[in-house]
């Protein structure tokens, strides 16, 4: 899963790439709400928080998007036990690139 560092970088391009100024929004309160996304993960939450915006005739904010990840169980947790299967196998097939 992404560092924070890396979700900032994410929700950075993801909201540029849909035409939003990311100065405009709090990334730090964004990285922090969404520990535990993947990139893909990141990229709904701007898409279905866009979604939410145009249905509600208003601009696209922090709090929707705080909004939008809170209702979102990303699948670090709801398939949990298939990540860490997945971590285990490779851990043993494969050289860490670290």
């Amino acid at each position: 899963m992404p560092d924070d560092q890396a979700r900032a970088t994410i929700f950075q391009i993801q909201l540029a790439r849909h035409r939003q100024d990311p100065h405009r929004f709090d990334l730090a309160r964004l990285v922090l709400a969404s520990d535990g996304f993947s990139g893909a993960e990141i990229e709904q939450v701007v898409v279905t928080s866009l979604y939410h915006a145009l249905y509600e005739s208003c601009p696209m904010n922090t709090e929707l998007m705080e909004q939008t990840i809170q209702s979102t169980v990303p699948l670090s947790v709801s398939r949990r036990e298939d990540l860490q299967r997945l971590r285990a196998v490779a851990q043993s097939r494969f050289v860490s690139v670290k």
